[in-house]
């Protein structure tokens, strides 16, 4: 009988996790050192830096000229030049001018030379003339002209920098300038990375059954490094708790420890368990959070310990919420503000009632403002909060955001600039290759793969550029074009061949007809298969070629023809529906189901961007059509396919 699951004892909101364990730790800015200035990029100055030196520090040309007094070039015209007397030497940079520039008298000096004593002013070339052995000025010059005094810049005493400062280049340029080759710094916090699971393999290793790569650990060392700490990564430890013990040892020597995984309350998680053992042990062990409610914190000595969900999105993201803040603090760094930005929901969200939802969302710009497009993958997807947007906080109290609603989105990074080409719709390897092609060309590309019927409705409200699109309209047996909304117009693709995907040598489908490896997989209950996400063209297809029938499987939705190929590959599916290009990819066999057509949809107001008349003009280059024949498509002629409707 498999071990019942333990539950969590109490599980608490954001703030009160924090508090509790803020409380317990009381943390502080870490102690004081010294870098050398080649290392302080980066740091955070640990006391104020006051300049020893004036800068500059001496009075310095600012032009190439005549160093002279000012008083001797009053009344200078083009029509009536005063002359100077030129003295005998000339004040190159670097130099230490002997001669006084005394009443009627002038020093050729460059840039940056230090001016004689006596002048007030610097005559610029351009404005006088040598005759023999005087000048000959034709402008005149009010005191401290062409000058930069000593001290200007900064003077010896003056405070440059104040404590708290975060080191960037324009502050490094501020010590080099007042001769600091060292400066007081906070020590940066050691934060030890540990990885748990018996199934992760790191990064590097061979792949074994059921294992997982070892994600966390890098995600979780660069973001202790954009946040000013000095991640130490122990590796992978098993799931073992002496194992895990022995190693946390070891990490107690940091500042700060971070486990990635074992935090939940399954048979095989330890993590909690080895934490609960010491003093003071844990103090938070669940949060109202989604994703994130299995982090626990806690503390060894004085050190504090978090232990993160294993799947890489809750990972990150408790992170950010929870223990970003104590790495600032000890770094002596501040938080900065977070901004929002107002958006819509462009489809209805259900959210969890009990748990403040934390929705990773893209934003797309349309005629009516931007619009949130929620990134459903899940807590284990690796790329979910690298590539999303911002998220939007959905109260505890909250069961669903309604479509049309308005939110607001906090920005996951600042000054992220919008993309040259949203693509949104349905996925194909093709267009992939074709944003990469555009990709060279120096168009960023933003993709969103909701299917075509997605597609065709931020088409229609003009939230994209691109909607790829191969939807059959039974009626008529035409491809896309019956379904195009008001005000989008149809760009010519290519044609694809879809078909039931299975493993090589699967009796079940291998030597069959399609009618027959079908009857047989709708029957027999030991045959998987794995569907595609609703509104998804493919999906379309699937129905109608099951005609009403539900094959064990069928509730299993793949976002995508290569996770469906995946799922084949790897044996959690016996069977799908993708595209020929994919199954050959995956090196399944393929039974043809139908040749499609996949177009692409642009709202007319979007025609003639830069970016969509670049992807336009790929699409029609023979290179590129050639390209696409040897993926095993059918490439059309990249053009219009009519007038918009």
């Amino acid at each position: 009988m498999a071990r019942e699951q333990e539950q969590f004892l109490e599980v608490v909101d954001r703030d009160t996790a924090e508090r509790r364990w803020w409380d317990l730790l009381r943390p502080h800015v870490l102690p004081l050192e010294t870098a050398p200035l080649e290392d302080a990029f980066g740091r955070v100055l640990a006391d104020d830096v006051f300049a020893d030196v004036d800068v500059p520090a001496f009075d310095r040309s600012n032009v190439d000229g005549y160093a002279a007094r000012a008083e001797d070039t009053y009344g200078a015209s083009e029509e009536g030049a005063r002359t100077l007397r030129l003295n005998s030497e000339e004040v190159a940079t670097g130099f230490v001018p002997r001669l006084t520039v005394a009443p009627g008298t002038a020093t050729p000096i460059a840039t940056g030379g230090m001016v004689p004593r006596g002048a007030d002013a610097v005559v610029m070339v351009e404005h006088a003339e040598i005759w023999d052995e005087e000048l000959a000025v034709r402008r005149p010059v009010a005191p401290g002209a062409g000058i930069t005094f000593a001290g200007t810049d900064m003077a010896r005493g003056e405070l440059v920098l104040r404590k708290g400062t975060a080191l960037t280049s324009r502050e490094t340029g501020v010590l080099a300038a007042i001769g600091r080759d060292a400066v007081p710094v906070v020590r940066r916090p050691r934060v030890a990375i540990v990885s748990t699971g018996d199934e992760i393999v790191a990064p590097g290793e061979p792949m074994r059954p059921a294992g997982v790569y070892d994600a966390n650990a890098t995600l979780l060392a660069d973001a202790v490094r954009e946040l000013g700490g000095d991640p130490l990564r122990l590796g992978v430890v098993p799931d073992d708790e002496n194992a895990l013990a022995h190693v946390l040892d070891r990490a107690l020597a940091c500042d700060l420890v971070l486990v990635s995984g074992g935090t939940s309350k399954g048979a095989g998680d330890v993590s909690y368990r080895v934490l609960a053992k010491r003093t003071p042990g844990i103090v938070v062990h669940g949060v109202a959070l989604k994703p994130g409610k299995p982090i626990c914190l806690g503390a060894v000595g004085a050190v504090p310990v978090a232990i993160l969900p294993g799947f890489p999105t809750s990972a990150i993201f408790t992170f950010h919420e929870l223990v970003a803040p104590l790495i600032l603090c000890l770094a002596g760094r501040q938080a900065e503000p977070r901004d929002t930005l107002k958006a819509r929901m462009p489809a209805r969200v259900n959210s969890e009632v009990g748990r403040t939802e934390f929705l990773l969302v893209n934003l797309v710009r349309g005629p009516e403002g931007l619009a949130a497009y929620p990134l459903g993958k899940g807590s284990g997807s690796v790329t979910t909060f690298s590539r999303a947007d911002g998220f939007v906080v959905i109260p505890r109290t909250r069961e669903y955001v309604e479509a049309e609603e308005a939110v607001d989105v906090f920005p996951l990074a600042r000054g992220a600039s919008p993309a040259d080409l949203v693509a949104i719709g349905s996925h194909c390897v093709g267009l992939d290759m074709l944003l990469g092609l555009l990709g060279e060309q120096g168009y960023r590309a933003k993709t969103l793969w909701v299917g075509s019927q997605g597609g065709l409705v931020a088409a229609g409200r003009g939230e994209c550029d691109i909607a790829g699109v191969h939807l059959l309209d039974g009626r008529t047996g035409t491809y896309n074009r019956p379904f195009l909304p008001p005000g989008v117009r149809l760009l010519e693709g290519y044609g694809r061949l879809q078909g039931v995907v299975h493993r090589r040598g699967d009796r079940q489908f291998e030597g069959r007809t399609l009618a027959e490896a079908l009857a047989v997989a709708a029957e027999d209950s030991r045959c998987l298969m794995v569907n595609r996400n609703r509104g998804s063209g493919t999906r379309v297809l699937i129905d109608e070629l099951l005609s009403g029938k539900r094959p064990h499987g069928y509730a299993v939705e793949a976002r995508s023809h290569n996770a469906v190929a995946a799922s084949v590959v790897q044996g959690r599916a016996d069977w799908g529906v993708a595209i020929a290009p994919v199954a050959k990819a995956y090196g399944l066999g393929f039974l043809p189901l139908r040749d499609e057509r996949y177009d692409f949809a642009i709202p007319e107001s979007r025609w003639d961007r830069p970016a969509v008349t670049a992807f336009r003009a790929l699409l029609a280059q023979g290179e590129t059509r050639a390209k696409l024949v040897a993926m095993g498509f059918r490439p059309g002629t990249g053009e219009s396919a009519g007038d918009e409707t």
